[in-house]
C-alpha cells in the first residue's frame, strides 16, 4: 500500500484490479512458483480455478497464465494428468459457466474471450483509442507505476534467486509491448510482484543485531532484535513514504477531480428537481455518469464507438476537431434544449458565443487538473444551465 499507484488504482472498479487480486492469489498456490510447506501448502487445482476465473474476467490475463502454465508443464513429472485431469476440466467448467452467463445477458450465444481476442489482437481495435511506442512500458509506463520503488525492485530482482517471478514480469511487459494501445492498468497485475522484490531488497538490509549476510543466508534473528531498524533501512523506508504518500494523495484527491465534483453537484441539483436533461460536450466516458447521478434523467455523451470504416471520426473526435461546428449541428436537431451542458474549459473558450446564442449561462466551475495528460490542458470543468428568463 505504500506504492502510490496501488493506492491510486487498486480501489477502483476496473476489471484489471480484480484481475490483479486473482493473479496474486493464483500465484500463491502454484507449485512451480513456490515450495509447499505445512503451514502454507500449494494447491494446483485451486491455482487453476483462480487462473481460469481471472481469464474469464479479463481475457488478457491469459498472457500471465500462459507463462505459468508452460512453466508448470515443463517442471511437473506427470504432464498428462496436469493437462487431461486438471487444465481441461477446470478450464471447460469456467468457460462453460461464463458462456451460459453471457447467453443469459445477451440473449444469444456469445464467446466473449474470442471477440475480445479478435478485436484487440487480430484487428488491433485497441489502437483506435491511441498508441504508444513499443518501449513505452519499459521506459515510461511501468517505471512511473513503480516510481521510487524502482531501484529497490531492480536490486531485489538481481539479488534474488527467484528467476521465475522476475521472468514473469519481463514476459508480461514484453507481450503487452507488442500491442499498439498501452495503458498503465494493463500491467497492474505484475506491479505487486515487482514490489515483492522491493521487500526482498529491504530484507537484505542491515537489521539491528544481524548483518545483511545473515538475512541472505536465512539465519534466524531473535524477535526482540527485529524491532530496531538499521539507519540504512530507516532512511530507505522514509524515502519511500516521503515520495509516495504525497503522490498518492495528490493523484487521488486533486488530479482530474473536476468531473466527479461536477457530477456530485448535478446529483444534488437533480435531487432538488432542477435538472431535466444533461449534455456532456467532452470526450466520451469523461464522467462517472449515472453511477454518481442516481436519478432517471436523460443524459447524452459523445459516442466513441470504433467505426468499421477506417479513418471515419467518431462524435468525440469530431467535436474536438471542430467544437463549434459540431455543437451547432447538434443544436439544429434539438426540439427542447438540455437543461445543463457540461464541458471542459479548453473547449468552453471556443463555444462561448454558442452558449450565449442558445441562452446558456455558466452556473458552476470546478477545478480539474494542473497539467495536461493526453489532450489539451483540461484545467476545469464548467457547468452551464439554460436560462429561461
Amino acid at each position: 500500500m505504500a506504492n502510490w499507484f496501488i493506492f491510486f488504482c487498486l480501489n477502483r472498479t476496473f476489471s484489471n484490479c480484480l484481475e490483479t487480486v486473482l493473479t496474486i492469489m493464483g500465484l500463491y498456490y502454484w507449485p512451480c512458483i513456490r515450495d509447499s510447506s505445512t503451514d502454507y501448502p500449494v494447491n494446483r487445482k485451486w491455482a487453476l480455478a483462480i487462473a481460469a476465473l481471472a481469464c474469464a474476467i479479463r481475457p488478457t490475463s491469459a498472457i500471465i497464465w500462459l507463462y505459468v502454465g508452460m512453466l508448470e508443464l515443463f517442471l511437473t513429472p506427470n504432464k498428462v494428468k496436469f493437462i487431461m485431469l486438471e487444465v481441461i476440466p477446470i478450464g471447460s467448467l469456467v468457460l462453460g459457466f461464463t458462456c451460459l452467463l453471457d447467453r443469459l445477458m445477451y440473449g444469444s450465444w456469445v464467446i466473449v474471450p474470442l471477440n475480445f481476442l479478435k478485436f484487440n489482437f487480430l484487428s488491433s481495435g485497441g489502437d483506435y483509442y491511441g498508441t504508444h511506442p513499443w518501449h513505452w512500458y519499459f521506459t515510461q509506463g511501468f517505471l512511473v507505476m513503480l516510481f521510487t520503488f524502482t531501484p529497490f525492485s531492480i536490486t531485489g530482482i538481481f539479488n534474488s534467486k527467484n528467476q521465475k517471478l522476475s521472468a514473469l514480469i519481463l514476459w508480461a511487459l514484453a507481450i503487452y509491448s507488442l500491442l499498439g494501445h498501452k495503458e498503465f492498468r494493463f500491467v497492474l497485475p505484475v506491479l505487486p510482484i515487482a514490489l515483492i522484490f522491493s521487500g526482498y531488497a529491504f530484507a537484505q538490509m542491515e537489521v539491528s543485531g544481524s548483518s545483511s549476510t545473515s538475512v541472505t543466508k536465512k539465519k534466524q534473528v531473535p524477535r526482540q532484535n527485529l524491532t530496531k531498524w538499521s539507519p540504512k533501512l530507516r532512511l530507505s523506508v522514509f524515502f519511500l513514504l516521503a515520495t509516495n504518500i504525497p503522490m498518492a494523495l495528490y493523484m487521488s484527491l486533486f488530479h482530474q477531480r473536476g468531473t466527479e465534483d461536477a457530477m456530485n453537484y448535478l446529483s444534488d441539483e437533480a435531487y432538488k428537481g432542477r435538472v431535466k436533461s444533461i449534455l456532456f460536450l467532452m470526450p466520451c466516458h469523461s464522467t462517472p455518469y449515472y453511477s454518481t447521478l442516481h436519478r432517471n434523467i436523460p443524459m447524452q455523451f459523445l459516442d466513441c464507438t470504433p467505426s468499421e470504416e477506417k479513418g471515419q471520426l467518431d462524435e468525440s473526435d469530431r467535436f474536438l476537431v471542430n467544437p463549434l461546428g459540431f455543437a451547432s449541428e447538434l443544436a439544429s436537431n434539438w426540439s427542447v434544449p438540455p437543461s445543463h451542458i457540461v464541458l471542459f474549459a479548453s473547449e468552453e473558450t471556443k463555444l462561448r458565443d454558442f452558449m450565449i446564442q442558445h441562452s446558456f449561462k455558466e452556473v458552476r466551475r470546478f477545478f480539474h487538473a494542473h497539467f495536461k495528460v493526453d489532450r489539451d490542458l483540461q484545467s476545469s470543468v464548467v457547468v452551464y444551465v439554460v436560462n429561461h428568463t
